[in-house]
């Protein structure tokens, strides 16, 4: 039994066959986590769904900010964006138990040593309360009334944590940390426009992982969000889009024995038969 954690799909399906494939995936044994945006952008959003969806309890998927945009979009708070891929999955006879799946998928998730978030923590937030606040969002997001958090979702402030934070700005800060942040200050405030090289960073500013004194530090923590960071295996640090949309590569870490697999994703496109 083996579990695997796989970057950033955003509809590649078929790439994720071909990795599935390659790892030799046994459904009846091994686990898949997916580390967000498993949809958009891509030629197979709906397939991608339609998978995890049937996978049951094997996939552990978080949500990332295309998951997030999907159902702001489906729920008609916000108008779908140019290059956006979602028509499949909004018009499909199923999308309404596809949408409630994945609308019922964490934040983030901790298992067999590891913390898996899409996008990455806060400077002050240790794992352990990294957990608590996400269920929070999780708890709004999964309740009857979860159209309301969806309505107020977008937003670039409050950029910066602290306790006292309340109501909608309180999870929409969690929720940017969680599956938009890529840098930050030292102290922990946001910065969203920048999408580049971690070698290049706003001024003020470093990769989130790379803030001295995170109390995350010496968790490992696994996460995507970020194709132009790349893979990046390290003690506490495992980063995993590697740009399938983009033409890169697909990856997939085994996080028993943290062996790396890949499969390239330039011209990955068509159907299969779970569209």
């Amino acid at each position: 039994m083996s579990t695997y954690a796989i970057g950033d799909l955003q509809g590649c399906f078929q790439a994720l066959e071909l990795l599935l494939d390659k790892i030799r995936f046994d459904p009846a044994h091994d686990h898949i986590w997916l580390v967000g945006d498993l949809v958009n952008r891509g030629a197979d959003s709906l397939a991608v769904l339609r998978w995890g969806y049937a996978m049951g309890e094997r996939v552990t998927a978080v949500l990332g900010n295309h998951d997030l945009h999907l159902l702001a979009v489906a729920e008609g708070f916000v108008k779908p964006h140019r290059n956006d891929t979602l028509g499949g999955i909004l018009t499909a006879p199923d999308r309404d138990e596809l949408l409630a799946w994945l609308r019922h998928r964490p934040l983030a998730h901790a298992a067999e040593g590891y913390f898996m978030v899409h996008a990455g923590l806060l400077p002050p937030w240790t794992t352990a309360q990294a957990l608590m606040l996400a269920a929070e969002v999780q708890e709004r997001l999964q309740a009857p009334n979860y159209r309301g958090f969806l309505a107020h979702m977008y937003g670039n402030h409050p950029d910066r944590w602290d306790e006292n934070l309340q109501g909608i700005e309180r999870l929409r800060l969690i929720t940017n940390a969680m599956t938009r942040l890529r840098f930050c200050t030292p102290d922990g405030t946001m910065e969203f426009k920048t999408k580049g090289s971690p070698e290049q960073p706003p001024p003020g500013c470093l990769p989130w992982f790379q803030v001295p004194g995170r109390a995350s530090a010496g968790s490992p923590i696994v996460f995507g969000h970020w194709s132009a960071l790349g893979l990046r295996v390290e003690t506490d640090c495992m980063a995993l889009d590697t740009g399938c949309l983009w033409g890169g590569r697909l990856t997939a870490l085994r996080l028993e024995d943290r062996q790396v697999f890949q499969v390239e994703c330039a011209g990955q496109a068509g159907t299969t038969q779970w569209q």
